[in-house]
């Protein structure tokens, strides 16, 4: 008998700060509906706030993602970067901080940590980045980050200046 994959939780941060970033995230949180093997369970509030880099860009919308996957870590990685690309995001050298129409990243992937040139889990800026920590509390409030504690520990003794909730995604 063949083994069944296991459904494992996921959380996916997405963000927008260009042409229409409310929508472009909406449409991003619908795409990810349509994954393989992937189920979206839960969608976080959306928030504004000021970009991370270089402040001579428009401030972004963010969200978060709750999945059930039966996609290994990387397969999924690749399959979020896919959906980027389909979405209308162009990858160029030295755009890390700059403005974006999507970026969906891979927060964390059941409990895996991993550290390689390609894949970071858990994310590294769960627990500095107050647009990705508040709306993961939205929706995973009990969640344990490896190594660092439960989303609603990190997000009590976050900042929260800058951050603008906003209507519902979903």
């Amino acid at each position: 008998m063949a083994e069944r994959p296991v459904w494992i939780p996921a959380y996916i941060g997405v963000g927008s700060n260009l042409h229409d970033p409310a929508a472009q995230v909406a449409r991003a949180c619908e795409a990810l509906a349509d994954l393989p093997q992937t189920r979206l369970m839960a969608l976080s509030p959306s928030y504004s706030n000021p970009p991370m880099g270089p402040q001579d860009q428009p401030d972004y919308v963010n969200a978060v993602a709750g999945l059930l996957t039966r996609l290994p870590a990387r397969t999924l990685l690749l399959e979020l970067q896919k959906l980027e690309a389909a979405l209308g995001r162009m990858r160029k050298a030295g755009d890390r901080w700059g403005p974006r129409v999507i970026d969906l990243d891979l927060l964390m992937h059941g409990f895996s940590r991993e550290a390689t040139t390609e894949l970071t889990l858990p994310h590294p800026g769960i627990s500095e980045r107050n647009f990705v920590l508040f709306p993961l509390c939205d929706i995973a409030p009990m969640l344990v980050v490896p190594g660092q504690g439960t989303v609603a520990r990190l997000a009590a003794a976050a900042d929260h200046s800058g951050l603008i909730a906003l209507s519902p995604t979903g």
